[in-house]
């Protein structure tokens, strides 16, 4: 049996993670002793593992919960344990993309600033100048999202 200390060292996890997921109800095989101290024996260092797996994946704790409980409920979960999978994928994606767009206007506004530092445009980037200039670079205003 090991501590949370130990768990910790073991995972990779925080301590503090460690009581955590423990809290949540995420690891169902934690056992505690009279003095109420968590020990971990190896099958909630395996639920430890799956946790750490699943939420560097981005995966929201409640889902996690939802997956875990669906494992304690064994093979016959195994296509809506797919379906999460799935939904978690797919939400993975978008974020992508997302971030994608978040990419490609960081891109745009460090090609402004380049042009500005070589003095090649006026600083359109200061609120304080935008009434001044607005109609000299309208185009660097704001445009109406792309949803």
């Amino acid at each position: 049996m090991h501590t949370v200390k130990e768990a910790a060292q073991i995972t990779g996890l925080t301590e503090h993670a460690v009581r955590f997921y423990t809290d949540k109800g995420l690891v169902p095989s934690v056992q505690r002793n009279e003095h109420n101290i968590r020990l971990f024996d190896q099958e909630s260092i395996n639920w430890l593992h799956g946790i750490k797996c699943l939420k560097q994946s981005g995966m929201p704790i409640d889902v996690i919960k939802m997956y875990n409980d669906l494992c304690l409920k064994g093979d016959s979960t195994i296509a809506q344990r797919y379906t999460l999978m799935m939904e978690h994928k797919e939400a993975a994606l978008a974020k992508l993309e997302e971030a994608k767009r978040h990419v490609e206007h960081l891109e745009e506004k460090t090609a402004l600033y380049q042009a500005i530092l070589e003095h090649r445009s006026p600083d359109t980037t200061n609120p304080v100048n935008w009434d001044r200039i607005q109609h000299m670079h309208g185009d660097v205003f704001y445009k109406a999202s792309q949803t």
